[in-house]
């Protein structure tokens, strides 16, 4: 696969940057764009990006060695003064003009893929359907921020038919500045939420945040929403809206939806629109997945895929990371969802637990960045444990003893727990837990519950 065409000259005057080293070198090709010296391979754009703990700066002599082409940076580097290298006032600023300027030469679909909760789910969902037509590029890792989206935008290769770019964001602006460089011809919000309070105020301000994501947008671009959410449900971002959810007047929604735990978890559900219907099948853990295979499926079906390729293609999918990945131990059944957690992600897991079979215990600790709220949220989730029936629950944290605290509220004589270390917490587990138990492990990812887990996992 190969690029389009880029060399430090192209760049500088993308990036409004100066070019600095030999003419001879000038017109050199660019390979990829990295900001990793450690990525550098034969004709790279080394990238120097001053962390809080690293100065990219200090690690060009190895990118040149490493093969890079030129650096893009805000100095010129000790020992580059003879190298190719463009000169900014700002590389990160820089870094959104290149990637800017590169998705501009590329006239394929590009899909905008946000939200609250459930955006690297539906990002996943909708690349397998559409890979099932066309080669596809998607975004990877963690890469939805100010500095992933651009170098994921960079990787676009000539063979790429579309993209599916993931946009995370924390504060107002931020979808603004990576819309400008997405430009995405359709955009799937999947919810608005309970995350990023501390900045966004509310729900409103989130929403907010999250639509200017459509100044960058054309008007026959096409908006993905879901029709169950309360905000998304009557708002209008000026543009043709398709919704999908469990409501009977969404465009694309879900029938009869079912979680299975055979040889390996799946859900089963029948996918209902206007031009037709047709049985779905995602072999994963967590009915509120449906969300993301139909906002997957209108997708496809917007850009031209047939019903049964949306179908192929979803059960293609597989969860990245640590999203409610589902393993036999041998001792018990483990369902690692410690990637992430806000409310609703956590009502999801805790209401698909309690469909389980066998005795259920949910882990949970705390949900960050929820503002002033965020007690009250904690509690809540302790008194819907109560409601759902769940046989133990364990909670490890400072806020997560609000969790524990609901619960208690409820006068519920569930079994339940709170500790506010991890080192107890995983100490007590062999007395806690049961052979043959179905156990939830769910936190915000700041808290690194994967060390839970992995106690969880060696339990025999």
């Amino acid at each position: 696969m190969a690029m389009k065409r880029l060399t430090p000259d192209i760049v500088a005057k993308a990036v409004g940057g100066r070019y600095v080293g030999p003419e001879s070198l000038r017109e050199s090709p660019i390979a990829g764009v990295v900001r990793d010296h450690r990525e550098v391979t034969a004709g790279s754009l080394f990238v120097c990006i001053k962390g809080e703990r690293h100065d990219g700066h200090d690690f060009a002599a190895a990118a040149y060695e490493a093969g890079a082409a030129c650096c893009l940076c805000e100095r010129t580097p000790p020992g580059a003064e003879d190298k190719p290298h463009v000169l900014v006032g700002s590389t990160l600023e820089a870094l959104r003009a290149l990637g800017e300027y590169y998705r501009s030469l590329f006239d394929i679909p590009v899909v905008g893929v946000t939200g609250s909760v459930g955006k690297t789910t539906a990002k996943e969902m909708i690349a397998a359907v559409l890979a099932r037509r066309c080669n596809v590029l998607k975004t990877t890792a963690n890469l939805n921020n100010e500095i992933g989206v651009p170098l994921t935008l960079l990787s676009l290769q000539e063979e790429h038919q579309a993209a599916v770019i993931e946009m995370g964001i924390s504060d107002f602006g931020e979808m603004r500045r990576l819309a400008k460089m997405v430009r995405p011809d359709v955009c799937v919000i999947t919810t608005i939420g309970y995350s990023h309070f501390e900045k966004l105020g509310d729900l409103q301000g989130v929403l907010r945040a999250k639509a200017e994501v459509f100044e960058y947008m054309k008007p026959e671009g096409l908006a993905v929403l879901s029709g169950d959410d309360e905000l998304l449900k009557s708002f209008d971002p000026g543009l043709p809206v398709v919704t999908f959810g469990l409501g009977k007047n969404c465009d694309f929604r879900a029938e009869d939806v079912r979680q299975k735990m055979e040889e390996k978890p799946c859900i089963e559900f029948t996918v209902a629109h206007k031009e037709g219907r047709f049985e779905a099948r995602v072999g994963a853990f967590g009915t509120h997945l449906v969300y993301g295979a139909l906002a997957a499926a209108a997708v496809g079906h917007a850009l031209g895929v047939p019903d049964e390729d949306i179908a192929r293609g979803l059960l293609d999918y597989a969860p990245v990371g640590r999203r409610a990945s589902v393993r036999d131990t041998g001792y018990l059944t483990l369902i690692d969802d410690c990637y992430n957690a806000n409310p609703s992600s956590m009502r999801a897991a805790i209401e698909s637990l309690a469909a389980l079979p066998g005795r259920k215990v949910a882990v949970l600790g705390d949900m960050l960045e929820l503002g002033p709220e965020s007690d009250r949220l904690h509690r809540e989730i302790g008194q819907l444990v109560a409601r759902c029936g769940i046989d133990c629950l364990i909670c490890c944290g400072q806020k997560a003893e609000f969790i524990f605290k609901g619960l208690i509220s409820t006068g519920s004589q569930i079994e339940a727990w709170h500790f506010p270390l991890k080192d107890a917490l995983i100490s007590a587990l062999p007395r806690l837990i049961r052979r043959g138990d179905r156990v939830l492990v769910k936190a915000s990812h700041g808290m690194h519950f994967e060390e839970i887990s992995q106690a969880l996992g060696d339990l025999k």
